[in-house]
């Protein structure tokens, strides 16, 4: 259940501030280590700022979610949701300058088709990659394991997510069974699931539980209706005497409406010279952080041997 799960404890988040911090104090934690690290040539223009790899990290979630919508067979929502999720959580604590996204997407949706019992195997998975030949899509997967360790790590071993979906369902069913003002709850599924897939591409996952996520999900579907389901907070849920968790909950709503107005999906015109300065980056640093990125684990042990170059593979194989 949630109420007692490690999402609740550790990451849900009091503010899209504090998360903020976290991003800005990852690409920090990125840049002093490569400049103290003593390499000549080295300065701080090399570096992308916190805006500027925002711009990328929206530009591969959407990859990643391409990629997911994709998959063949179909993948379960529940599955790519939990796949984002992980691809949120990892960056908050790293930088995409030192752990290339290309690779971490395809991890972490890797690893969401094992935690929810996805059941494809690992050839099915890379095959799936349509532009790679089939030696081509071997070495993606030796990657991809290879950073599988690595994942697991910086996500602290908190691998089941809570998603909406599930709180959305019962939501509908209760509007079935015990709110007959309401003539056809299903027919706010529709545009109830699209803000879901909305708020997946925000920090709604890192903000609000899931059910809360489900419910303004359902009454913006509502709102967009037409209808107003205010009596159905107030007297099925039993909210008429609470103003306190009333008022709480009508400004999260806002809060989270507000997310995902702001969210825009960058131009073209705007990640490529991003990407490239990103390529650059890891062109220039790959052996320093390559024993943690490679799947080493901290006190220098070896969990996997490095066996590929980053650089054998590009975007243009996700298509």
């Amino acid at each position: 259940m949630f109420h007692n799960s490690s999402q609740r404890k550790y990451w849900i988040f009091k503010s899209e501030d504090e998360v903020e911090h976290m991003r800005c104090k990852a690409n920090h934690k990125f840049r002093n280590k490569i400049l103290e690290s003593g390499k000549p040539g080295v300065s701080e223009s090399m570096f992308l700022e916190r805006h500027e790899e925002d711009v990328l990290f929206r530009h591969y979630e959407r990859r990643l979610l391409d990629f997911c919508n994709a998959f063949k067979p179909a993948m379960p929502k529940s599955v790519v949701g939990t796949a984002i999720m992980y691809f949120r959580r990892f960056y908050l604590n790293n930088s995409i300058m030192e752990y290339h996204p290309r690779i971490i997407m395809l991890t972490c949706a890797y690893l969401s088709c094992k935690v929810d019992e996805f059941n494809v195997s690992s050839t099915q998975f890379v095959g799936n990659l349509l532009q790679e030949s089939p030696a081509g899509q071997e070495r993606v997967l030796e990657q991809i394991l290879e950073y599988e360790l690595l994942l697991i790590q910086q996500l602290n071993f908190h691998l089941v997510v809570h998603n909406p979906y599930r709180p959305m369902e019962g939501l509908l069913i209760d509007l079935k069974t015990r709110y007959p003002t309401l003539e056809s709850p299903e027919s706010l599924r529709k545009s109830a699931d699209d803000f879901l897939t909305q708020a997946t591409m925000t920090d709604a996952g890192l903000l609000f539980p899931p059910s809360q996520i489900a419910l303004t999900a359902v009454l913006n579907s509502a709102s967009r209706a037409g209808l107003s389901m205010e009596s159905y907070l107030t007297e099925c849920m039993g909210l008429r005497e609470d103003k306190e968790t009333l008022s709480k909950m009508y400004d999260s709503m806002r809060r989270m409406k507000t997310l995902l107005k702001k969210y825009e999906l960058p131009k073209s015109e705007e990640v490529n010279p991003y990407k490239q300065r990103l390529e650059r980056i890891h062109a220039e640093f790959a052996t320093s952080s390559n024993k943690r990125k490679r799947g080493y684990e901290e006190d220098g042990h070896v969990a996997k041997e490095p066996r590929l170059a980053e650089e054998e593979w590009t975007d243009e194989d996700l298509l």
